[in-house]
């Protein structure tokens, strides 16, 4: 708990005075003002979190976090749990999705094992087994996992960034692999919102309509059963799940204790942000929402918190994919900045009014 306590005391608000300067800058770029809408937006945020005038992306990480959960035995889900490994050896060969669009993008994904149900066996440098379990409980019968292993999946979460940014990262973004996360995550969205379980659930991986039914049932029995205390992130994350949700809250806490971007994927990743906010509502400003999932859930997450994303492609699969797409939007949006010309540099004349 000392690592967490120490990480948010670190997180402050941004620099405001940066991004008023960045935005005297944006205005005089050879363009009409705010002509390039949310570009200007991301530019003007990252100047602000990171307190530099002019900021650059060097190094970009992606992490995606695999764990398993115990809740699938209540059928929520249409996909088998030994998934989850084989998709961790499918990111490890770089035969996934968020393999293509990272190599794209020029980001580097550090696929990390926080509990899954089997062991990994990888000497992959890009592979990190940091196992708090071997899956969670299944929390309509019990907490998913100990206050403990929740407090520890946020420091792993801390960990992971901060040997990152240490490396030289400038922007982190996170994902997630792991059969039947989708139900903890809709429990957590709809405790934490206060939206009713059905709006907030959607059909993840394409489950049916019976399953889909069932799926709500068993959330609103859970959230009955767990009855986690109000505002408390640690104990709404041990009484419902995910290691990978935890781990990914606490990469957010630790970009933002670090003055680094962290752009956020689906509706997973949303119910870690919720996390994260509840721990540290200025961590809210240093998130950036690369899009808005298909699963219902993620809109009603992302307006909570106040995020406009940036896309909207109907995509559901996770791993990080949309946030190796928003990477990309926020290295573009510090191209502008940084190399469109002035009107005065350009000879341009500025607008007469």
């Amino acid at each position: 708990m000392d690592k967490i306590e120490k990480t948010i005391k670190n997180i402050k608000v941004l620099n405001t005075f940066i991004m008023e300067k960045t935005q005297k800058h944006l205005d005089n770029l050879t363009k009409p003002q705010g002509s390039l809408g949310r570009l200007e937006e991301l530019a003007k945020q990252v100047a602000g979190i990171t307190e530099n005038e002019y900021p650059k992306i060097e190094k970009k990480i992606i992490f995606t976090l695999a764990c398993d959960h115990g809740i699938v035995e209540e059928h929520i889900s249409s996909y088998p749990q030994e998934v989850t490994p084989q998709m961790v050896y499918n990111f490890l060969n770089g035969g996934a999705g968020i393999n293509v669009l990272s190599k794209h993008v020029g980001a580097k994904v550090i696929v990390v094992d926080v509990g899954v149900k089997e062991k990994i066996n990888s000497q992959n440098p890009n592979f990190k087994d940091k196992k708090i379990n071997f899956a969670t409980k299944n929390f309509l019968k019990q907490d998913a996992m100990t206050k403990q292993e929740a407090i520890k999946s946020i420091e792993t979460g801390i960990e992971l960034a901060e040997e990152e940014i240490k490396n030289g990262a400038n922007i982190i973004g996170i994902g997630e692999m792991g059969i039947g996360n989708t139900t903890p995550s809709a429990a957590i969205a709809a405790f934490i919102t206060g939206q009713p379980v059905e709006l907030v659930t959607g059909r993840g991986t394409g489950i049916s309509d019976e399953i889909l039914k069932n799926k709500i049932k068993v959330i609103k029995e859970a959230i009955a059963k767990r009855n986690p205390k109000q505002k408390d992130g640690i104990d709404i994350l041990s009484k419902f799940g995910g290691f990978e949700i935890g781990g990914m809250a606490g990469i957010i806490l630790g970009c933002a204790a670090n003055k680094i971007p962290v752009v956020i994927d689906g509706f997973i990743s949303g119910a870690s942000a919720l996390i994260a906010y509840l721990i540290e509502p200025k961590s809210k400003d240093f998130m950036i929402a690369s899009h808005c999932s298909v699963e219902p859930g993620h809109k009603i997450i992302l307006d909570y918190l106040g995020l406009k994303p940036l896309l909207n492609l109907d995509m559901r699969l996770g791993e990080g994919t949309g946030a190796a797409l928003g990477i990309n939007f926020v290295e573009l949006s510090l191209k502008i900045l940084n190399e469109m010309a002035t009107f005065e540099s350009a000879s341009v004349s500025k607008k007469t009014e």
